[in-house]
C-alpha cells in the first residue's frame, strides 16, 4: 500500500492535504475506497481508506491503528553543511537510518554559508526529504531538523548526551568499538542518547575541534581512509545503528 504523511497536529482529521492530496489523487489515481497506509513521524501508522476526494484535499477513514517505538538510542547528527545537494543525500539517509535529530552546522571552513532569511526555507526543504524518505522505507519517526547554526551556538545549548562523539582526523582518535566497551564497562549497558558530529571537507578547525572537546565530546576515527563529508555521516550513522540499536 502507497504510504502517506499527515503531520500530528492534523492525525484527528484523517485528511490528505497539499502536495500529499494531489500525490494521492492526481498521481497516483487513489479513488474512493482504495487503501493507503498513514503515517504522523512520531511512531503511529493507520491503515484507512479513500472514503472523499476534493480539491486540494482526500479524506480518509482509519481501519486500524499500529504503533512503533523509538529505538533504543537516541542518535543525533550534528553535520558541517556540505556544497551542492550532498546536504539532502545525507538528511534522506539519515533519516533511514533512524537518527533523531539532525543539527545542519555552518562552520568556518563550510563552503556554503547559509543567509538567515535562507535558514527557514533550507530547514523546510530537509524536512520534506525526511518526509519522502520515511514514506518510502518505512520508517514511523521523523528526525527533528533543526535550523542551520554554529558550532560555537550550537554547543553553547546542545544539551546532555550520553556518548557525545566528534569524528575526528586527529590522533588521540579512539574506535568506536573501544569507546562503547569503555562505556559498557563503566555503566553495565550501552548509552540510551549519543551525538556525532561530522566537520567539512577539511575537518573542524582546531579551535571548534577543541570546542567541542570541551564540550565533552570524544574523537573517534573512521579508519585509515579520510572519507567524504557525507560518506563520514553514513558510515558513522550505520556503525552508530549496529552498536547502540
Amino acid at each position: 500500500m502507497h504510504r502517506f504523511y499527515i503531520p500530528p497536529a492534523r492525525w484527528g482529521a484523517m485528511t490528505l492535504e497539499n502536495g500529499e492530496a494531489h500525490h494521492c489523487a492526481d498521481v497516483l489515481r487513489l479513488d474512493l475506497k482504495s487503501k493507503v497506509l498513514v503515517f504522523d513521524g512520531r511512531g503511529t501508522e493507520t491503515t484507512a481508506e479513500v472514503v472523499a476526494v476534493e480539491k486540494g484535499r482526500v479524506r480518509l477513514r482509519s481501519l486500524s491503528t499500529s504503533r512503533t517505538e523509538p529505538l533504543r538510542c537516541s542518535v543525533t547528527l550534528a553535520q558541517a553543511v556540505p556544497k551542492g545537494k550532498k546536504m539532502d543525500t545525507i538528511v534522506q539517509k539519515a533519516t533511514e537510518l533512524g537518527v533523531s535529530r539532525i543539527v545542519p552546522l555552518l562552520s568556518e571552513r563550510t563552503v556554503v554559508q547559509v543567509e538567515m532569511e535562507e535558514a527557514q526555507k533550507k530547514q523546510e526543504k530537509w524536512e520534506q526529504i525526511a518526509i519522502e524518505a520515511a514514506k518510502q522505507c518505512g520508517q514511523n519517526w521523523l528526525p527533528e531538523i533543526a535550523g542551520p547554526t554554529t558550532p560555537k551556538l550550537f554547543f553553547a545549548d546542545m544539551g546532555q548526551y550520553e556518548a557525545p562523539l566528534i569524528a575526528s582526523l586527529q590522533s588521540d582518535a579512539r574506535g568506536f568499538k573501544q569507546v562503547f566497551t569503555d562505556f559498557y564497562e563503566q555503566h553495565g549497558r550501552r548509552p540510551a542518547s549519543a551525538l556525532i558530529l561530522i566537520g567539512p571537507e577539511g575537518d573542524f578547525t582546531p579551535a571548534e575541534t577543541s570546542l567541542a572537546k570541551s564540550a565533552g565530546c570524544l574523537p573517534v576515527t573512521l579508519g585509515p581512509i579520510v572519507l567524504r563529508s557525507e560518506t563520514a555521516a553514513i558510515f558513522c550513522l550505520s556503525v552508530l545503528a549496529y552498536e547502540l540499536q
